[in-house]
């Protein structure tokens, strides 16, 4: 049975123009940039944190990241 945090975070819009595509990634991208300047004295710290373990990715050779 679901449970109210199985559910998802957020629900994409389908069929959306491709102006309106593009207006919400333009406004994900600013909503993003806000908030690394906002806390990126705390993303700093914790990144670069030396009790903890550095982030291992995994990174297929094979598949570009773009």
């Amino acid at each position: 049975m679901l449970q109210p945090n199985d559910l998802p975070l957020v629900c994409l819009p389908v069929d959306l123009s491709d102006e309106a595509a593009a207006k919400l990634l333009e406004f994900l991208q600013e909503l993003t940039a806000a908030l690394e300047r906002h806390y990126g004295a705390q993303l700093s710290r914790y990144y670069h944190a030396p009790d903890i373990a550095p982030r291992h990715v995994d990174v297929d050779p094979a598949d570009p990241p773009f």
